[in-house]
């Protein structure tokens, strides 16, 4: 084989195993991202610098109360009343990419694929209700110490504020409660859903660290 057609075919397989191993690590390891909507405010901010576990989810470790989370956005994004299952309070994906090929670049590459960023507040099995502008899960009132003091949260436009949330999916909301697109709209998101845990943020760099750090 000639010498210069071997160097480019080795370069060419380095390249290709560099690749997979950077689509791997940011599948299954972690992976920077910025934030860009305001429903986490004051938490977090737009352009703001994260760094995303996805470790947790691998390896299916369970999701507590007051972590924060991305999750494939739904289909729906708001449920209207009459469609709403209050007995089945699951948030509906019904966008499923078709072929090996087309999942792949969706779930892998994340190309035409949206993600929400959201605290979960329900976890399964819980009855969740928000009335008078407080959240309650199970009868007792949710002290949320990451809100600012003048937040008050209401149905947020939506019709699940008074549910059990159903096995396998968790109920979560943006700490901007008035600007927050999240399970009062849609309804609760099945763990299989959920992407990654919010590890830390490093920009900018006076908030390092804790990404509830004000």
């Amino acid at each position: 084989m000639n010498p210069k057609v071997k160097n480019a075919l080795e370069w060419g397989y380095c390249i290709i195993i560099a690749i997979v191993l950077a689509l791997l690590v940011r599948y299954f390891v972690g992976t920077p991202t910025i934030v860009k909507q305001p429903s986490m405010y004051p938490t977090l901010k737009p352009d703001q610098r994260l760094i995303l576990n996805r470790l947790a989810i691998t390896f299916h470790k369970d999701l507590k109360r007051g972590e924060i989370i991305t999750f494939e956005a739904p289909s729906e994004s708001i449920v209207p009343e009459i469609e709403a299952d209050l007995n089945n309070a699951v948030a509906k994906y019904e966008n499923e990419p078709k072929g090996i090929f087309k999942k792949f670049v969706y779930y892998v590459l994340e190309i035409g694929k949206t993600s929400y960023i959201k605290r979960v507040i329900g976890l399964p099995g819980e009855r969740v209700k928000i009335e008078n502008n407080k959240v309650y899960i199970n009868g007792e009132e949710l002290e949320e110490d990451y809100l600012n003091d003048d937040v008050v949260t209401t149905d947020g436009g939506g019709v699940f504020t008074d549910l059990i949330v159903p096995e396998g999916t968790v109920f979560v909301m943006g700490d901007n409660r008035t600007k927050s697109t999240d399970s009062r709209a849609f309804g609760c998101v099945p763990i299989e859903k959920v992407e990654s845990k919010v590890a830390f943020r490093f920009w900018p760099l006076n908030l390092w660290g804790n990404p509830d750090k004000k």
